[in-house]
């Protein structure tokens, strides 16, 4: 399949540009291989599970990550940190008139960062005399996507954020997981779903376009994941039982396809660059809950792969017909995996 294949018309103003008013408000699309598309509510989530089903979360928590500051000559530079390396150096992205060259510095705040050098399109800085941590908690702004065409606002701390979050790390919001709200989960529990965690810190590289027709030609960006041994032993019973495991968003399901990637799972920590495309066999995963994706972007090769392409295009379709809110701040789906995918 090429990269066109998966696009698809969009009207600008069906990407949401704000979260709904509650965390469950959202609207639900569900896509199971034996029943078609249904329209339904977010709230109405629960329904559609089973006691035994096993949910899979992606416990990452977006850091302040994006910093905005000056250059020695005074021009202006945004700066988007992709990855901590350490306390005090990480690898950025920098937006600026011009790059900046290997060791030059730019000011955020009173704190000046050094350019130590590249790495690809990515810039490696250091700071002198403090942490970026502290350095985030002082000037950091959240980094919404480029489709969310306003500045940060002070209630996206917390909405740009799941009920979840734990560990630190990401520079964007697992989005599936952002319409889950403490009683929801309560509901779930009482209902007899279990939960696991892992943990994928997603990187900016999730919002660029594939910039090769061919998808062999594509190569991922690298993304920190973390499977632990407690989930995998969930998921041993949860098969025991005859129960489901769901991957509530994308990450989820690359990390634990990460973890099984040699035909068995088992607890993985380390980086992924897993591309998912129409045609691979899932080894671990039986539904997933997602938000939609968009127009030729690795995740809807993804869901594509995962629910069918034919019948993912033509949700799509429809869910532009019913102005289906897109994107992060947007509605979800709910889809079973298509045998014949």
């Amino acid at each position: 399949m090429q990269t066109s294949d998966f696009s698809y018309e969009l009207p600008d103003e069906l990407i949401a540009q704000y979260p709904a008013k509650n965390r469950v408000d959202s609207r639900l699309l569900v896509l199971e291989s034996h029943a078609g598309v249904r329209d339904a509510l977010f709230a109405d989530f629960p329904d559609f599970l089973r006691a035994g089903d096993l949910l899979v979360f992606n416990d990452t928590r977006v850091m302040a990550a994006r910093l905005y500051g000056r250059k020695e000559t005074g021009g202006r530079v945004e700066i988007l940190l992709e990855r901590l390396l350490s306390d005090n150096r990480a690898l950025a992205q920098v937006r600026a008139s011009k790059a900046p060259r290997p060791g030059s510095r730019l000011q955020v705040g009173d704190a000046w960062l050094t350019v130590e050098g590249r790495e690809g399109d990515m810039f490696i800085l250091s700071l002198a005399r403090e942490s970026f941590a502290r350095l985030m908690e002082a000037h950091g702004h959240m980094p919404l996507p480029p489709y969310i065409r306003r500045e940060d606002e002070s209630f996206d701390e917390s909405r740009y954020q799941t009920v979840y979050a734990r560990r630190e790390g990401s520079v964007a919001a697992p989005t599936a997981g952002l319409h889950f709200d403490e009683m929801l989960l309560d509901r779930l529990e009482e209902r007899g779903v279990e939960t696991g965690r892992v943990t994928l810190h997603v990187g900016a590289g999730t919002f660029q376009p594939v910039r090769v027709e061919n998808l062999e030609d594509h190569v991922m960006h690298a993304e920190w994941v973390d499977v632990p041994e407690t989930v995998c032993r969930q998921i041993e019973e949860t098969r025991r039982r005859g129960g489901r495991v769901i991957a509530v968003g994308t990450t989820s399901v690359r990390s634990l396809e990460t973890a099984a990637a040699e035909g068995v799972l088992r607890p993985y920590s380390g980086d992924t660059r897993l591309f998912i495309t129409p045609g691979y066999e899932f080894r671990v995963v039986d539904a997933l809950l997602t938000n939609f994706h968009l127009p030729e972007s690795t995740l809807l090769m993804l869901v594509c792969a995962f629910a069918g392409y034919e019948p993912v295009m033509a949700a799509y379709r429809h869910a532009v017909e019913q102005r289906y809110r897109f994107f992060s701040y947007g509605d979800a789906m709910f889809l079973t995996r298509n045998p014949q995918a």
